[in-house]
């Protein structure tokens, strides 16, 4: 069930309604039996492995907190993350590592005979994993007490706002709000629903109508060179923030509406002045989850220069591998833990440039020319990203520094859209819009989109949003991008 589908239009308001109208001791049954139902509209089958996910971690997590014995507590911890790697494993990364160990057998014509699993995979798996996932090892390291509820737990790792594609909340945030009775807040339905509003015109008018450009060019990488695949990368840059941030804003207004908080999971991540200060604003929960589970038990910056930037760089190489099951990913995920090493190894040198150029005396100009280098580097990193295979990220690289016509960039709407030109100045204005939004944002404006005053403005921004999700909008259901992950 899409966030941008009629069937979520229907199904969120009745939950809503029976929500309130229940008894507060019975809406954890009601919020649980909503979100399974959310999630088997995708495949009822992907709720045996959602099923085995919350009895395992359920189960080791009450038997961690029994045991004194540190060595029992380990073997303990051990089975839950065998386990749940393990599903991840089986039907996220078998098939892509299987299939790279034949390609590697046969250059050196070594025999290789193990058959590939034709294995669907479950929407937001990579997702419930890392969250049950925290709340083992939580209750392992003494941070938490195991919810011995066991509806409340399993509502925990099945809310439905969240659980396709984020936040990855932790467990000392969501439980203890599963145990409070919230009632009917008008504020808390008005602000949820404006969230849900800016979220769905994100998704609709500005990530699905770039995504038209992206997938022309990225799906047919020969045919374009030049401004076009610088243009297709920069559109992609958007898109992609555009629709996930999207869904964030829809999975967070829709809890709140409920009375429920969830973690903020952007935080304007173009407007970043360095790799590191990015990945402070990018996916926030996923980055905020490796830093804890992965960076810090690996010993963080806490360990000799050439180990802490050993450390970072397999940080990232495994979020890369994280976000999906192909190489592309994993060069993506190098490329930024190249950058962030390179930042943290040049401070020195950074600085006296600085110094030597003045801007250490211009402040903002620096901050600006940081901005723009920053972005040059993640927008560079999103080709490998987006692109189908590593073969074609390399012909599009390639393709990137080739002369082209300016004129070209217009070919990808070629039979697509009516009017190219207007196309274009429709994309680039919508781009504006989005950042001259979070720049007010970033200088604490009271925006009518994000704040109740003034009521005529804040009245006309509905307007205005609604209008251009109807007029404007894709009218095709696309599925949210990181719903493959």
């Amino acid at each position: 069930m899409l966030f941008n589908s009629l069937e979520f239009l229907i199904f969120f308001p009745i939950v809503v309604g029976l929500y309130f109208a229940c008894p507060y001791r019975w809406r954890w049954a009601l919020l649980l039996a909503a979100s399974y139902y959310f999630y088997a509209a995708w495949k009822l089958e992907y709720l045996v492995l959602i099923l085995i996910s919350t009895v395992v971690d359920y189960t080791v997590a009450l038997a961690i907190a029994r045991q004194t014995q540190p060595g029992v507590r380990t073997r303990l911890l051990a089975v839950s993350l065998t386990i749940n790697l393990g599903l991840l494993f089986t039907f996220k990364y078998f098939n892509f590592f299987n299939d790279s160990l034949r390609a590697l057998f046969n250059q050196f014509n070594l025999f290789y005979d193990v058959p590939a699993f034709q294995l669907l995979l479950p929407v937001g798996i990579s997702f419930y994993t890392f969250q049950a996932l925290s709340y083992t090892i939580d209750v392992y390291r003494g941070k938490l007490e195991p919810e011995r509820h066991f509806g409340r737990f399993a509502l925990f790792i099945s809310f439905f706002p969240q659980l396709v594609a984020g936040p990855i909340e932790r467990a000392r945030h969501m439980l203890p709000q599963f145990r409070q009775d919230f009632d009917f807040s008008g504020e808390r339905l008005i602000s949820g629903l404006r969230l849900i509003l800016w979220g769905l015109f994100k998704k609709i008018v500005i990530a699905d109508r770039l995504g038209l450009y992206v997938n022309a060019v990225y799906n047919n990488p020969a045919e374009y060179q030049g401004w076009t695949v610088a243009l297709a990368t920069f559109f992609f840059a958007f898109q992609i923030y555009c629709d996930f941030s999207a869904y964030s804003d829809i999975a967070i207004g829709s809890a709140r509406v409920m009375g429920f908080e969830l973690m903020e999971n952007f935080r304007r991540p173009y407007f970043a002045t360095s790799p590191v200060d990015f990945w402070r604003r990018w996916h926030i929960s996923l980055s905020t989850w490796f830093r804890d589970y992965v960076y810090i038990p690996l010993g963080g910056n806490r360990v000799s220069v050439e180990r802490w930037y050993a450390n970072l760089l397999i940080v990232f190489l495994v979020s890369g591998l994280w976000h999906g099951a192909n190489w592309t990913f994993v060069i993506w995920g190098a490329l930024h833990g190249l950058y962030v090493v390179g930042e943290v190894a040049s401070t020195g040198l950074r600085r006296r440039l600085a110094h030597s150029l003045q801007l250490d005396r211009r402040p903002q100009v620096q901050a600006v020319l940081a901005g723009v280098f920053t972005f040059v580097l993640v927008w560079l990193a999103w080709l490998f990203f987006r692109a189908n295979s590593v073969s074609d990220a390399f012909l599009l690289l390639g393709n990137l520094f080739q002369p082209s016509e300016l004129n070209a960039i217009y070919s990808p709407w070629a039979g697509v859209v009516a009017n190219p030109g207007l196309e274009l100045a429709l994309a680039v204005g919508l781009i504006g819009l989005l950042l001259l939004v979070e720049w007010l944002q970033a200088r604490a404006w009271q925006l009518p989109v994000l704040t109740p005053q003034p009521r005529w403005l804040r009245w006309a921004a509905y307007l205005f949003l609604a209008l251009a999700i109807m007029n404007l909008g894709i009218t095709e259901e696309v599925p949210f991008i990181y719903f493959q992950f």
